[in-house]
């Protein structure tokens, strides 16, 4: 078990490995490109104030573009400058250093000491909101802004290759944690169908054993001799066949159902009559506290029967202390609630959910000395599902557990209270034709 631990987690340092890794080569190529896109753009508008220059026959003696944020640049040109002309330099340079991208430019008017929007130039199809915002710069008397809504998107759109390399490790490391998962619920699963060999083994071999003891007695030439005694052999050879075809039928039972699903006899009955049956049987450790209103219900009435019984001996066998076992029943807004309580040993909260599981049992305290398949509980909530029931557990450990099982209201009742309805709305439409 250390050795698959100590897998799982070197596992998953590696996997956060290799997505720190390729996160931090992702960003580190968005931050390249980024620059490349800086530096192309400078070269481009250098370009284009070249290209001003020369069509107002002078020369630039300096650089004429200054970066102000990440995605404006303005660019110095000397001289006034026509907004189509502009525009068509710009178009023209972008394309030859290849960005293909969408742009918007603005025209200093020194007279009016503000900017003038030019255009919004998009290589697509969409609308983009025009911006207004274009700083002013004291540094030059005649120049245009230009900002780079979309660096973001262009950028991104260089690093395709990234992005597919991206998409296979996280392909890579899913197929890996899948594999992962399948690996430790096959352990899991390896681990409970051992321990439910060692448990039906064990079950089996006590019955078993008493049962061929009885045989040897019953086989000596001496017992016929000796009435009380074959009668008090043949008395325990009932017994152990009964308690060795239950536990097979449960077993083969459950199986059944996995592979088939319950097949339910529903028919009209009364719950008051069967936890009653149960506390004679269980007697003296029940106590009942039957106050619902209306006890029939519609159900499978073995099944019931035997999931009633599984609840109780659970809690005869889960008890450290003298039993007492309350079965209590009570209809709440239209719906009979009926509970099985005990005072035993509780359950711990970490395994109120996983008790419903085939197989499993609690491995510590004194729980682990009972003898049991694990199966009870998981048939418990099997018969609960089938019928369309709803099961909660109240537990605490040393103050015992509760089971509460909630009937919804029989299809009969609300057929019967809507044709009342029925029935009301044709009265109170009839009886105002019927008054003389």
């Amino acid at each position: 078990m250390s050795r698959l631990r100590l897998l799982v987690v070197l596992s998953v340092l590696s996997i956060i490995g290799i997505l720190a890794v390729q996160a931090v080569w992702v960003r580190s190529a968005y931050a390249l490109r980024e620059r490349q896109f800086r530096q192309s753009a400078f070269i481009a508008l250098q370009d284009v104030a070249d290209e001003v220059a020369r069509l107002n026959r002078f020369t630039l003696n300096r650089y004429a573009v200054t970066q102000l944020s990440a995605d404006y640049f303005i660019v110095n040109t000397d001289a006034p400058i026509d907004p189509v002309t502009l525009e068509s330099f710009i178009q023209k340079s972008l394309q030859q250093h290849n960005l293909i991208t969408d742009f918007e430019y603005g025209i200093y008017n020194c007279e009016s000491d503000r900017m003038v929007y030019g255009a919004y130039v998009s290589t697509g199809s969409t609308t983009v909101k025009k911006s207004r915002n274009f700083p002013k710069s004291a540094r030059y008397t005649y120049y245009f802004g230009i900002r780079f809504p979309n660096q973001s998107g262009f950028v991104a759109g260089q690093l395709s290759g990234w992005v597919w390399s991206t998409v296979a490790v996280l392909l890579v490391v899913v197929f890996f944690g899948y594999t992962l998962i399948v690996v430790l619920k096959q352990r899991r699963l390896t681990e409970v169908q051992r321990d439910f060999i060692n448990n039906i083994t064990h079950e089996l071999q006590t019955p078993v054993s008493t049962i061929r003891i009885a045989a040897d007695v019953l086989q000596s030439d001496t017992i016929t001799q000796q009435p009380d005694r074959l009668k008090q052999y043949a008395r325990v050879l009932s017994e152990e066949s009964q308690r060795l075809q239950k536990q097979v039928s449960n077993v083969l039972q459950l199986a059944r159902s996995e592979r088939n699903g319950f097949l339910l006899e529903l028919t009209t009955v009364d719950l008051h009559e069967i936890m009653t049956a149960a506390a004679t049987a269980f007697a003296p450790h029940i106590e009942l506290d039957l106050t619902a209103t209306n006890p029939i219900i519609r159900a499978d009435r073995y099944h019931l029967e035997t999931m009633l019984n599984n609840l109780i001996d659970n809690a005869l066998k889960y008890c450290d202390k003298p039993p007492c076992i309350v079965l209590h029943t009570h209809t709440e807004r239209g719906t009979l609630r009926w509970s099985v309580g005990d005072n035993g040993m509780g359950i711990a909260p970490e395994h109120q959910q996983a008790i419903f599981r085939q197989f499993f049992r609690v491995q510590s305290g004194h729980t682990h000395t009972v003898k049991g398949f694990g199966l009870g509980l998981y048939y418990v909530r099997q018969i609960i599902r089938a019928h369309g029931w709803t099961l909660t557990l109240t537990s605490k450990p040393g103050e015992g557990s509760t089971f509460v099982i909630s009937e919804r209201i029989a299809l009969a009742r609300l057929t019967s209270i809507a044709s009342r309805f029925a029935l009301l709305r044709v009265y109170t439409r009839l009886f105002p034709l019927l008054r003389p």
